[in-house]
């Protein structure tokens, strides 16, 4: 079984969120403020963190149902597959134990 591309690219690019997200808190909580505007600073990160995740969150769905729809089709194309052959099988039998022995 190969490893998926998209799943790499996914796991660098939730790492490289969270680290952001990391960085960014800790570079509000360090900065020279008021408690108000940090408070502010940490509710607008929170915020875009929440859109970032959401958007994420929908991107990652999108790629779930397209490859279980691979799956699916992947699926029932097998499942064809082996009915045919499965018939084509049972034809070679019965025309066989018609022919007469020799």
């Amino acid at each position: 079984m190969t490893k998926d591309k998209g799943s790499a690219a996914g796991k660098f690019a939730l790492g490289a969120l969270i680290g952001a997200a990391a960085g960014a808190i800790v570079g509000i909580l360090t900065a020279p403020k008021s408690g108000k505007e940090t408070r502010e600073d940490i509710r607008r990160k929170a915020s875009e963190v929440k859109d970032i995740t959401a958007e994420k969150l929908d991107e990652a769905k999108e790629y779930a149902d397209g490859k279980t729809k691979e799956a699916k089709k992947f699926a029932t194309e097998k499942t064809a597959d082996a009915k045919d052959f499965i018939e084509r099988e049972k034809k070679a039998i019965k025309e066989a134990a018609k022919k007469p022995e020799k």
